[in-house]
């Protein structure tokens, strides 16, 4: 069986040119793909999509840096921002700082005066002490016993001591209190303030300064503790006498001492007539100082005397007048030395001067502190001096 060919130009013989050069499979209309033509493009695409993941990454990632830029960009700018405003603030505080240095060199500037100005006052308080303890105002005895001079004072009279034996009435006894003035020396600038409640003045003494407005202006003064000096209390004991009276004045005769004692016995025993006197017991005389103490024998004695202050003497015919007082044993007792610390008193220095006369500075000085607002209470008294040098005086602010 013969086959027989199908399709287009089926029974027409085909001519091949068989001189000419080969043709590529190109030439020939139509491609020719091979078995690792397609693997080379598989491969090429796979690599150019694992070239675009990769660039794909490097996008991801420049996003992601640039957006950390933006954010770290906005953080710089709020921290330039807050730096300005902290920058702004800084320059207020320095400029602050700086007003209130200038004003507190002012100030201690002038509290370095007024210091240098109580320095000088206590130098000359000192030299003035030393001098005075160079006269012996204060000078220790022998004895040990230290000898002071004290100021005249007024003596108070307390109370009438009665005693429990049998003559009850002999002897008069006495108490009598007495208390030194404490003197203080308030310098220029100063002020002293006495409240009717210490705790208003220890409050004041524990703030230590205060700002008080002196004629429209601020002055800024120091609260002091108020140190007193030394002063002296004591109590007299008196007993009088109701058996012994003082003679003095005695006249000068050229008689024996004996002679003498038995011409004032005989006196004295003579006055009885009179309404004293009486018995005499003992004559103690002192012939260098022309006194005698006459002792007489019965209680209550001497009590005629009491208003008599001259007595007759007779001696050989002729009168003279000798003094008569009662005889009195004085015992010092309940002796103090104290010094202390005020407890209603405070001192004011640093007191700046205004043109205001001294009496307007002291009322707006004590309206200032009488202000509870201002820490202040009522007042009992106020001392300020503006010039020269004052002494004022305490008795028991103690």
């Amino acid at each position: 069986m013969r086959h027989r060919p199908r399709g287009p130009g089926a029974g027409h013989p085909i001519s091949m040119d068989l001189t000419s050069l080969p043709l590529s499979l190109k030439d020939n209309g139509f491609n020719l793909i091979t078995r690792d033509s397609r693997d080379a493009e598989k491969y090429e695409m796979e690599r150019l999509k694992e070239e675009l993941k990769k660039w794909k990454e490097r996008v991801e990632k420049a996003e992601k840096a640039k957006a950390d830029l933006l954010l770290c960009k906005s953080s710089a700018d709020e921290e330039y921002v807050k730096a300005e405003e902290e920058l702004v603030k800084l320059k207020d505080l320095q400029e602050k700082q700086y007003k209130n240095l200038i004003k507190f060199r002012d100030t201690h500037e002038r509290e370095f005066y007024i210091l240098n100005q109580e320095n000088a006052d206590l130098k000359r308080e000192i030299e003035k002490i030393r001098e005075e303890l160079a006269e012996g105002s204060s000078v220790l005895l022998q004895d040990g016993q230290i000898k002071k001079k004290v100021a005249e004072v007024k003596m108070k009279f307390t109370h009438m001591e009665d005693l429990e034996d049998d003559y009850a009435d002999v002897n008069t006894h006495c108490v009598l209190g007495a208390t030194t003035k404490i003197p203080f020396r308030l310098n220029q600038n100063q002020a002293l303030l006495t409240f009717e409640d210490e705790e208003v003045a220890q409050r004041l003494v524990k703030m230590g300064k205060h700002s008080v407005n002196l004629d429209n202006k601020i002055a800024d003064v120091r609260v002091k503790p108020f140190t007193l000096e030394m002063g002296i209390k004591f109590e007299l004991r008196v007993t009088i006498s109701g058996k012994k009276i003082n003679v003095s004045d005695i006249p000068e005769l050229s008689i024996p001492e004996d002679w003498m004692r038995d011409k004032l016995e005989l006196n004295f025993y003579k006055s009885e007539q009179r309404g004293g006197g009486g018995e005499v017991e003992n004559v103690n005389y002192d012939n260098q100082s022309r006194t005698a103490v006459i002792t007489f024998l019965r209680p209550g004695a001497a009590n005629g005397f009491v208003r008599c202050a001259q007595y007759p003497f007779v001696v050989n015919g002729r009168s003279y007048r000798v003094s008569v007082s009662p005889h009195t044993d004085v015992h010092l007792e309940k002796f103090q030395l104290y010094c202390g610390v005020s407890k209603k008193t405070i001192l004011l220095k640093g007191i700046q001067e205004t043109d205001e006369d001294e009496e307007s500075v002291q009322d707006m000085i004590e309206i200032h502190f009488q202000k509870p607002s201002n820490s202040g209470g009522e007042i009992e008294k106020i001392k300020y001096v503006s010039k020269g040098v004052t002494w004022v005086c305490f008795e028991e602010d103690i």
